[in-house]
């Protein structure tokens, strides 16, 4: 398992060129959007591009949909090289049912197998950003004979135990208790209403607990001025992992959101890497 440097530039130009171009494509692709109904009674709302196996899966982030921009970069891209793609929204996200508030990392894990299950044949490369990259290590560990590769961006596996439960005062611990919920400021969105459920819940789903072997081509990205999952968590996740193709790349000053130009562009050439490796 090896630790590879890069470096990441930023231009005003290509960041409103890209920004145009995403609010069309997103109108574009609304008309495209299907709907999957749940064995839990959930329904969920999914783009499905087809094309070459083996199939890309993006999972995106907490609060984030699949009208973000890394999703719909890498489906425009999958779409050029003819490569089969869906994408998604998770139960209280985007245009899914339900309510965020009620969600868990539980039911989020559930929703991804129900669209891997009944939506995509043969093998799938997973691409998982933030939240996403915890839902492919669930995935990886559920369904591991269907993953021939994976890309994380950002992983944040566990971050309801080490990161939210870890980081609240004795005060916020009691509220939670108490209220069943605490709210706490974000730096990309309105407030994150956190529930003792998705607390209580997200302890049934650690993956850095115990042993984690994938034995596919593994990429995790990380940029090394996220302050939201910091270097030194994409190193644990490296280290804790067992596998022989693993490696962590760093982007010098890419940020959590891990979209720019050069971001984008390094998610694409790593899900090709993959693709490359895992028919080798």
């Amino acid at each position: 398992m090896h630790s590879t440097l890069g470096t990441k530039k930023a231009g005003a130009a290509s960041q409103k060129s890209r920004a145009f171009w995403h609010i069309v494509s997103t109108k574009r692709d609304r008309g495209l959007t299907a709907y999957l109904d749940t064995a839990q009674g959930r329904r969920i709302a999914y783009v499905k591009t087809e094309g070459q196996g083996p199939t890309i899966l993006f999972l995106s982030g907490l609060k984030s949909d699949m009208e973000g921009t890394k999703a719909v970069a890498l489906k425009a891209w999958a779409k050029e090289q003819g490569r089969a793609f869906v994408r998604f929204d998770y139960s209280g996200h985007g245009v899914s049912s339900g309510d965020f508030i009620d969600g868990s990392i539980g039911d989020w894990h559930e929703d991804t197998l129900e669209v891997m299950d009944k939506l995509i044949e043969g093998p799938i490369l997973v691409v998982g950003s933030s939240m996403g990259g915890w839902q492919s290590l669930l995935l990886s560990r559920a369904r591991p004979e269907r993953i021939m590769g994976l890309v994380t961006i950002a992983a944040a596996p566990d971050f309801t135990e080490d990161g939210y439960w870890a980081g609240f005062t004795d005060d916020q611990k009691a509220e939670l208790e108490r209220e069943g919920a605490v709210s706490i400021p974000s730096d990309y969105d309105e407030d994150y209403i956190i529930t003792k459920r998705l607390i209580e819940d997200g302890r049934d789903q650690l993956v850095l607990r115990s042993p984690l072997r994938l034995d596919m081509p593994v990429r995790f990205l990380q940029g090394t001025e996220d302050t939201a999952v910091p270097t030194s968590q994409a190193v644990k996740l490296l280290e804790h992992v067992e596998g022989d193709d693993i490696r962590l790349i760093l982007v010098k000053g890419a940020d959590h959101r891990f979209s720019d130009d050069e971001c984008l562009r390094t998610i694409q050439k790593m899900v090709k890497v993959v693709l490359t490796r895992g028919a080798a």
